[in-house]
């Protein structure tokens, strides 16, 4: 075992990166083995010097992040801050002066993923991520490598801890949107503005990571579809039960049917009950990997929390610095597919629309008429009525968004059409 230790800097000491500091200092002589050198916290990088940070040496502590990754005898710069700046600038920094890179910021990889991975080629030094999608599961490392000599077809998944909590809330307890948030604010699962969650961002920038790997396209965030939950109603559970589903926030990365292009998307869905991802429950994470070689796979877990994401981070710490013993390189971004991505527009599935008809004679041949003249064909239906009023549910098949779009447009210039209640994709079949 070589005695000289790789010598890491930490930038960020918030949830994540103190428990990234605490397993490297509790399981230090088991990571020297695992690596076949020791491992030396040589800095952390934070915004608050006064905090106290139990087990981290007051003497690491710096404010100067820039200083730290350009000293020249750091090994491994260790990226928990998250954000766009100054995350990147330091980033691209370490490689420039010889380190590199372990990171968990899914935000940045999603947005500026092509130009960091360009970065660490050019300066020859790795960057991993594992940690960015899907907290301790192991998911970026089986796409990246496991699955390298495969063809990935589809990755169906949870990646939203909060999100999933407040929807296994809602259909376990029959709660509306805002109770169920509110109890996962209460338990510390949702933050104080939990926009990113409950609005697909924090999913979406997962599903560009996920779709760039499994497809070697680079698919950006502004390439993903997004469509929150905060519109998914009890009604809407009540529906799903009835069809022997649940809804999740999935995000949806796809190939073609014929090859040619990649669709990613994040939006609410109906899933059978029959299907792996619907007895996800609470806070957990899962994805559903599909693949020719393969088949299906199903990887599962807790998604977020410090110690999870941690473990994550040690991962990769482990991988990278054994990489420096080894004068090697890991891989890096795989892009030569370059896949065209497909509008949301062109995406095939199934839907579930709930009308509110007038309840009279004709109303049911009036509304398949229409879907018949957008090309969009009907599985089934179930109409409700009472005192003059209706509710009609149907479930088409497969149909492209675009014509299940034009298709209830042209539902809402019905005179006895009385609104949309809601529209649904059901997935996972």
């Amino acid at each position: 075992m070589r005695t000289r230790p790789l010598k890491v800097a930490l930038l960020g000491c918030g949830v994540v990166g103190s428990e990234v500091a605490r397993i490297m200092t509790t399981h230090a002589e088991d990571l020297a083995a695992r690596i076949g050198a020791p491992v030396e916290l040589a800095g952390v990088a934070v915004r608050r010097p006064s905090k106290v940070r139990e087990g981290i040496d007051p003497a690491l502590v710096t404010t100067d992040a820039t200083a730290l990754v350009k000293r020249g005898d750091i090994d491994v710069v260790v990226e928990v801050i998250g954000g766009i700046e100054p995350a990147r600038g330091l980033i691209t920094t370490a490689f420039e002066h010889g380190a590199s890179v372990v990171s968990a910021n899914k935000a940045l990889l999603a947005q500026d993923g092509a130009a960091l991975h360009a970065a660490a080629e050019a300066n020859g030094k790795d960057l991993y991520y594992e940690a960015a999608v899907a907290g301790a599961i192991p998911l970026i490392r089986p796409l990246r490598e496991s699955l390298a000599g495969d063809k990935v077809n589809r990755v169906l998944g949870i990646v939203n801890g909060t999100t999933n909590f407040i929807l296994d809330k809602m259909d376990s307890t029959g709660a509306g949107y805002q109770e169920a948030l509110d109890e996962a604010t209460a338990l510390g699962y949702a933050e104080a503005d939990p926009t990113a969650d409950v609005e697909g961002f924090d999913a979406a920038a997962k599903a560009a990571i996920l779709a760039g790997i499994a497809f070697h396209t680079r698919v950006r965030l502004d390439d993903v579809y997004r469509e929150g939950m905060t519109e998914v109603t009890a009604a809407d559970f009540a529906s799903a039960k009835e069809m022997g589903c649940t809804i999740k926030l999935l995000a949806i990365c796809e190939r073609a049917a014929d090859g040619g292009s990649v669709t990613a998307r994040v939006h609410p869905a109906m899933i059978p009950l029959s299907h792996p991802l619907a007895s996800v429950r609470g806070a957990y994470n899962a994805v559903f990997v599909e693949s020719d070689a393969a088949g299906q796979l199903m990887f599962y877990g807790p998604g977020a929390g410090g110690a999870p994401t941690a473990s994550a981070v040690l991962g990769d710490l482990v991988a990278v610095c054994r990489n420096r013993l080894s004068g090697a390189t890991g891989p890096g971004e795989s892009a030569y597919a370059a896949l065209p991505v497909s509008p949301m527009g062109e995406v095939v599935t199934r839907y579930h629309i709930s009308l509110d008809v007038a309840d009279k004679p004709g109303v049911l041949a009036q509304v398949a008429t229409v879907f018949a003249e957008h090309g969009v064909s009907i599985d089934t239906v179930r109409q409700q009525g009472k005192d003059g009023e209706a509710s009609l549910v149907v479930v088409t098949h497969r149909a492209s968004d675009a014509a299940l779009g034009g298709t209830v447009e042209a539902l809402r210039k019905l005179d006895t059409v009385r609104g949309v209640a809601s529209i649904m994709r059901v997935e996972g079949e």
